[in-house]
């Protein structure tokens, strides 16, 4: 895979990222999100899907995604330093520890389980 396929991958999923945050802090409900940036993009949900899986983003569908979130051309294109975790995934990673510690090795084996499974629901979305 090439490194601008991957850029343009990690800077779609950091778009989607922002836009997701941004909902949720407005009051938008988690059910729906991906369908509702899909959207936006003006691209489909199963699109979108294949987008953060698999499926390179060519140019015209680049510079489509970077109109649409108001980005520059060549934005998608360009490589970021990695954002430090924003105050959401501090506050969560910090309760996953929190449980994590409290808990024995069968309560760490049920919460690796339930990550799990709820991850994989995440992604078949």
């Amino acid at each position: 895979m090439s490194n601008i396929t991957l850029q343009r991958r990690r800077n779609a999923l950091s778009l989607f990222q922002t836009y997701a945050e941004t909902s949720l802090a407005s009051g938008a409900a988690p059910k729906g999100l991906e369908q509702a940036f899909a959207s936006q993009l003006e691209i489909s949900p199963s699109m979108w899907s294949q987008i953060k899986s698999s499926r390179p983003i060519g140019d015209k569908l680049a510079r489509q995604i970077e109109q649409h979130c108001s980005k520059p051309a060549g934005w998608l294109d360009e490589e970021r330093e990695a954002a430090g975790l924003s105050p959401a995934e501090q506050q969560f990673l910090s309760l996953a520890l929190k449980a994590w510690r409290s808990t024995t090795s069968d309560g760490r084996k049920a919460l690796r389980t339930q990550l799990k499974q709820i991850a994989g629901d995440w992604l078949r979305e």
